[in-house]
């Protein structure tokens, strides 16, 4: 049986926001960039502390992991990590500028 067609921000609990989609969209949003800047100074912290990079990066992805396991269940989870190559080779994750 194939897994559900479910993207990754419907497999993620919803989040209490408001009734109003168009705010919860921007409170999302802005949720989503305090969340990146967290992770981003993490890793900039790590960098300084003398942390290889990509031990960081994997660390980070291994508790990502564990983490979405325990909320969303080792189905859900596989599903989503499933559709990451092509995320990943569309661009998703490159910080170079898309054309």
């Amino acid at each position: 049986m194939d897994a559900p067609n479910i993207g990754f921000m419907n497999i993620l609990k919803p989040l209490p926001l408001t009734a109003d989609p168009a705010l919860e969209e921007i409170a999302r949003q802005q949720l989503h960039d305090a969340a990146m800047q967290f992770l981003t100074e993490a890793f900039a912290e790590a960098l300084v502390s003398g942390i290889d990079a990509d031990f960081f990066a994997q660390a980070a992805l291994r508790a990502a992991m564990v983490h979405l396991t325990h909320e969303i269940g080792v189905e859900n989870t596989a599903h989503l990590a499933e559709g990451l190559p092509a995320r990943i080779r569309n661009g998703e994750f490159s910080l170079a500028p898309r054309h």
